[in-house]
């Protein structure tokens, strides 16, 4: 067995495989930033995997999301408080892809690649999110990530381009009989495709 697969057996039980580094990582995070740049991937194996190389015009960010669901808007003119339903609201966006959005946000010269989990507690979930330089010649010029350079791929993580968007729209695992109501997109079918 390769490094990388060690590094991947140990990230299916991180909590259990780490022991006190997982903990000492969930107390020093919690008094950072919520985006916080990173010098190097703290899962190597995956970054790769989705696209990370250690050169010029790669960056990664580790994002900090608050747990659990979300509270729907209130209605602003009056309603019957019984009818505005705002406790339990599920988005359909995923915390790993508001996440991306996050990252985004704070990198706007960048565009986003992909991102993965890092770790969660009580309370926060921690996603770490390569980012890439569009304009940067050693981005422009490889040939496996220069697609994201042309201008297809401009504020690609807003759209639902990234994994985590494409698996939130429905987009992953659904193909032939039963992803009818999926394409175009769930809003031009009346939200019948989830």
């Amino acid at each position: 067995m390769g490094m990388y697969k060690y590094i991947k057996k140990i990230w299916k039980t991180p909590k259990k495989s780490l022991g006190p580094l997982w903990q000492q990582r969930l107390i020093k995070w919690r008094r950072t930033n919520t985006i916080e740049r990173v010098d190097k991937p703290t899962r190597i194996d995956r970054a790769r995997s989705l696209g990370y190389k250690a050169k010029q015009g790669f960056v990664i960010a580790r994002v900090r999301v608050i747990r659990g669901g979300r509270e729907r808007p209130r209605d602003r003119a009056g309603r019957k408080p019984k009818k505005s339903g705002y406790k339990v609201f599920n988005p359909a966006k995923s915390l790993q892809w508001t996440s991306e959005e996050k990252a985004q946000k704070k990198y706007p010269n960048m565009e986003v690649v992909n991102s993965y989990y890092v770790a969660e507690d009580g309370r926060y979930k921690w996603y770490e999110v390569i980012l890439a330089d569009p304009d940067h010649p050693s981005i422009i010029n490889d040939k496996d990530i220069g697609w994201i350079s042309k201008p297809a791929s401009t504020r690609r993580v807003f759209r639902g381009k990234t994994s985590a968007g494409q698996k939130a729209r429905g987009l992953v695992r659904t193909k032939g009989r039963g992803a009818e109501k999926i394409r175009p997109s769930i809003r031009a079918n009346k939200g019948l495709g989830k």
